[in-house]
């Protein structure tokens, strides 16, 4: 990643923090595990999302400004993955649950898919400040940062998801459905074999339990694990080579991760939708 200082701008100097292009022939820089403070708690990765949410924004006003019976344009390749996303989950789900979850599950494939592909942008993580502390050591902070780099977000996705998944198990359940669901023993059993099998239940209900509580981890570390550990091998393998050559090794992993950040999207999404499925899943909805 190119580093050279861009001293002929005196207006882009800022508390003798000096802009630079970061690369592999001026020193390499590892991106840092937490996003960086640029004003007070605003940080580069919130630029990031909110750079991803008015794309989003902006897409979903101009493909249905005109909206018309037979869709063309815009309007027809927003048609497209709308739909095609809502026939994959539909097939998960079932049409009750997908009709009633879409919202969610679509919007946070389509957010974490806009991030995804706004991290691997030229410029993210390589244009910032270099800056020195206090004691003279020398630091880079990068203008922006990819937004499901930053485990705040990732975190942020997973706790929504939590929530929205007691609302919706217990919604579809009732209380006591739900608690069955967890503790209660499966399949007939009767007097004695009914006394032991009470005791085992309840164990695993405990166990349910706490894969229910490791699950908003697991969706947060994974996507974050992913998407950081993918910005840092591109960023660690054009540092390997002088600056004007540092793009090719990093090329042929640059179209990896495209495909990289759209399993990702897919992956959060369709583990949210199978934990949903396994606790509303009655066993008869194949009749319905």
């Amino acid at each position: 990643m190119f580093r050279r200082s861009i001293t002929t701008t005196a207006a882009l100097w800022l508390a003798g923090l000096a802009p630079t292009f970061a690369a592999g022939g001026g020193g390499h820089h590892a991106l840092p595990l937490d996003a960086q403070h640029l004003w007070g708690w605003f940080t580069n990765s919130t630029i990031m999302v909110w750079i991803a949410t008015l794309l989003i924004v902006l897409f979903c006003r101009t493909a249905t400004g005109k909206m018309s019976l037979v869709p063309k344009g815009l309007q027809n390749f927003a048609e497209w993955c709308v739909e095609s996303l809502y026939d994959f989950l539909g097939g998960l789900l079932g049409p009750h649950l997908v009709s009633r979850t879409f919202w969610f599950f679509g919007t946070v494939f389509f957010f974490i898919l806009v991030n995804n592909y706004l991290g691997l942008i030229p410029g993210v993580g390589t244009v910032g400040w270099k800056t020195v502390d206090a004691h003279g050591h020398h630091g880079f902070t990068p203008w922006l940062r990819g937004g499901n780099a930053d485990v705040n977000m990732t975190a942020a996705m997973a706790t929504v998801f939590a929530i929205m998944w007691f609302v919706w198990a217990i919604s579809e359940n009732g209380l006591k459905g739900f608690m069955a669901h967890i503790f209660a023993p499966k399949g007939s059993f009767g007097g004695l074999m009914l006394a032991m099998m009470i005791p085992i239940f309840l164990f695993v209900g405990v166990l349910e339990m706490i894969s229910i509580a490791i699950r908003p981890v697991a969706l947060t570390f994974r996507l974050f694990g992913n998407i950081y550990g993918g910005e840092q091998t591109l960023e660690s393998l054009m540092a390997l080579v002088p600056e004007k050559l540092a793009f090719l090794p990093a090329l042929p992993f640059y179209f990896m991760e495209l495909l990289v950040g759209f399993v990702q999207a897919l992956v959060f999404t369709l583990l949210g939708a199978i934990f949903l499925k396994l606790i509303c899943d009655h066993g008869d909805e194949a009749h319905h």
